[in-house]
């Protein structure tokens, strides 16, 4: 009877061992799933992060290239000041110079007529480019121009021609309009 208890001892761990045994292996296919899911989201994290980084290196050159944008904006803003003080000064002494001309042509034109000579063309029929227009239109909602200011505006010289392929051909004048007063 004791060899019965002791085999039926050993029985029993054999049955406690292959239970055990089962109960480890079913842990262990368990922990090599959770193994690979842990594997796999690192690898995801991973991928996270580079696409996080590329993220934040597109976001930086768009800011640098919003930067570089707003800097040429404010160079051309500038330009534009400049070249519209550049216009009012040239406008003034066009006005100016005009204003200086006027007087002195009537005076040339009294002195010729007692001689019994012919008065001196006009600016506007000596040269069509030279016309004083009333007023140049603002380039910009930061100019302010007076209704009074005038601006020189080119016109097509009487001699010009177009080409048959719509191109413009003028003659050219070897001498100024103002040398001629």
């Amino acid at each position: 009877m004791a060899e019965e208890q002791e085999i039926m001892c050993k029985l029993e761990n054999i049955l406690d061992i292959r239970n055990k045994t089962i109960q480890m292996q079913k842990i262990k296919s368990r922990l090599k799933v959770e193994f690979e899911a842990l594997e796999s989201e690192e690898k995801h994290l991973k991928e996270y992060k580079q696409e996080m980084d590329l993220l934040l290196q597109e976001k930086m050159a768009h800011v640098e290239e919003l930067r570089l944008i707003h800097a040429d904006i404010n160079v051309m803003e500038s330009t534009i000041k400049q070249s519209e003080n550049d216009l009012n000064k040239l406008l003034e002494t066009t006005r100016r110079l005009h204003d200086e001309y006027k007087p002195l042509k009537e005076h040339v034109d009294a002195l010729r007529m007692t001689l019994g000579l012919h008065r001196l063309p006009n600016l506007n029929e000596e040269e069509e480019k030279l016309s004083l227009e009333p007023a140049c239109p603002a380039t910009s909602r930061s100019t302010v121009m007076l209704p009074s200011a005038p601006c020189a505006k080119p016109r097509a010289a009487p001699a010009t021609q177009r080409s048959p392929r719509g191109s413009q051909m003028s003659r050219c004048h070897s001498t100024s309009s103002f040398s001629r007063v």
